[in-house]
């Protein structure tokens, strides 16, 4: 079974706050999973919600152009 992060543990591994993730649930942003009155947040969740908001760097031409 994936481990499940509490919300102080989410946001550690965010590197925020604990308000952050908070966030995140209230506006549906990130999966999470009610246990209870408890949420909890599946670690593989915290991966994709980082990598949906990576951005990449943009590739340039030899003549210093956006491409």
């Amino acid at each position: 079974m994936e481990r499940l992060l509490n919300i102080d543990e989410a946001a550690t591994a965010l590197g925020t706050s604990p308000r952050f993730p908070r966030r995140l649930i209230s506006e549906r942003r990130i999966r999470f999973v009610r246990v209870g009155r408890h949420v909890r947040i599946p670690e593989s969740a915290i991966v994709e919600y980082t990598e949906a908001q990576t951005v990449l760097p943009l590739q340039r031409s030899r003549r210093g152009r956006v491409a």
